[in-house]
């Protein structure tokens, strides 16, 4: 029995997590798309945080919902093996941009958040992803650049950046992540 257990839990560690959801990262994008169209528009700090705020609790609860689903339908454990290895992945950068995002506003720094925040979603992209198929980790590698590229750019700038990045690289990733690997 206890080589059975070490050979089952040799399998899950090797294998890929491959219930990242296609359709729900184009969800997602769509999400980020409706909520820049909101964000350029409010007048203060405060109502483009929870603008951007709202859409992320949104695109999570899809991205979640939508991933649940699909590992469901592939009769994939969601949280076991790399599953959550995944989870495990993403989880740390996401509340780090949490709890940044929090003392950069209470200290009035708001110019860097769009960059941030997709520099570290993309970091937290690409360490899942190396738990899951190769295409995630190249979306990460978007994300990133174009948060870096965030932070050395004007504020004014920021909604187009996340509109890009939260929009637009969900979108094309996840077209290619349905097409090429299911949902």
């Amino acid at each position: 029995m206890e080589n059975l257990r070490f050979i089952r839990e040799t399998m899950e560690r090797s294998t890929s997590f491959t219930a990242v959801p296609g359709k729900g990262g184009v969800a997602m994008g769509i999400t980020a798309l409706a909520a820049a169209a909101i964000a350029v528009r409010v007048t203060s700090a405060e109502l483009w945080i929870a603008t951007w705020g709202l859409a992320a609790i949104v695109a999570l609860a899809i991205g979640v919902g939508a991933m649940s689903l699909k590992a469901r339908a592939a009769n994939l454990p969601m949280f076991s093996g790399a599953g959550r290895k995944f989870a495990l992945s993403l989880s740390p950068p996401l509340m780090a941009g949490a709890f940044l995002t929090v003392a950069l506003y209470h200290q009035g720094l708001t110019t860097p958040l769009a960059g941030m925040w997709l520099l570290l979603y993309g970091v937290g992209v690409v360490t899942a992803g190396t738990f899951s198929v190769r295409v995630v980790p190249l979306m990460g590698l978007c994300l990133m650049t174009l948060g870096v590229a965030a932070l050395f750019s004007p504020m004014s700038w920021g909604n187009a950046y996340l509109a890009a990045g939260f929009g637009g690289v969900h979108i094309i990733f996840g077209s290619v992540i349905a097409r090429r690997y299911g949902g």
